[in-house]
């Protein structure tokens, strides 16, 4: 992987420190630390890649600054957020184009839709981010979304449903626990690099481990 001009370091610095100020405190799981996480994560999984530090560094910082889920559906406004940040930054616009197109395209858009990213820089921040939604974290930031979002638990009268359209995606409201089946668990077999499917497939049994320990509690009163 690249290393960083000093320049280059500043601009990551102070991306970081902008994407920090706006994200902090939130309690959705979407807060400034599940970004740190992708960004950690995404230098974690280039060490084996030869991919742009520049870029990835940038796009995992700033792939959840305007997340469609916070902005009634439109999955226009975190590329237009990112690019009027990186703009101001005096960034060549090659770049700009580039982590731009990482974020408009690295969101996961349902179960019956591909969503392949054209770089490997694209690859890597998409794998880092679908690691914050399996494993531990990603089951305790399942159910902090739910909450935030006024979704029950659990209803097992209300069944998963796996979405054929990004809009159908969109709309959906079920419980947390669908999202497992809806999502979660189908992130395993969509990772791009080896070092993101070996780390998947850990965290994937951690999943698999809590549906079956909650189901068993849910249920005691039947057995």
């Amino acid at each position: 992987m690249s290393e960083l001009t000093e320049t280059q370091q500043q601009l990551v610095d102070r991306t970081a420190a902008f994407v920090r100020s706006q994200m902090e405190g939130d309690s959705s799981g979407h807060d400034w630390w599940h970004v740190w996480r992708v960004w950690q994560n995404s230098l974690f999984i280039s060490r084996s890649e030869n991919a742009d530090r520049f870029v990835t560094e940038l796009a995992a910082l700033l792939h959840d600054i305007a997340d469609w889920k916070f902005h009634d559906g439109d999955d226009s406004a975190g590329p237009k957020a990112a690019r009027a940040w990186l703009s101001e930054q005096s960034i060549d616009e090659s770049v700009i184009d580039h982590v731009c197109e990482i974020v408009a395209t690295i969101s996961f858009k349902g179960a019956g839709v591909e969503t392949p990213m054209a770089t490997l820089e694209g690859k890597i921040v998409q794998d880092a981010d679908r690691l914050e939604a399996i494993g531990a974290i990603g089951i305790a930031r399942c159910f902090a979304f739910g909450g935030a979002k006024g979704r029950l638990m659990h209803d097992p009268e209300d069944p998963p449903e796996l979405h054929a359209s990004f809009e159908d995606y969109k709309k959906k409201s079920g419980p947390s626990i669908n999202h497992f089946y809806e999502k979660l668990l189908l992130l395993k077999d969509r990772m791009n690099t080896e070092t993101g499917r070996t780390l998947a497939t850990q965290r994937h049994q951690v999943l698999e481990d809590f549906l079956e320990q909650f189901h068993a509690e849910w249920n005691i009163a039947t057995t």
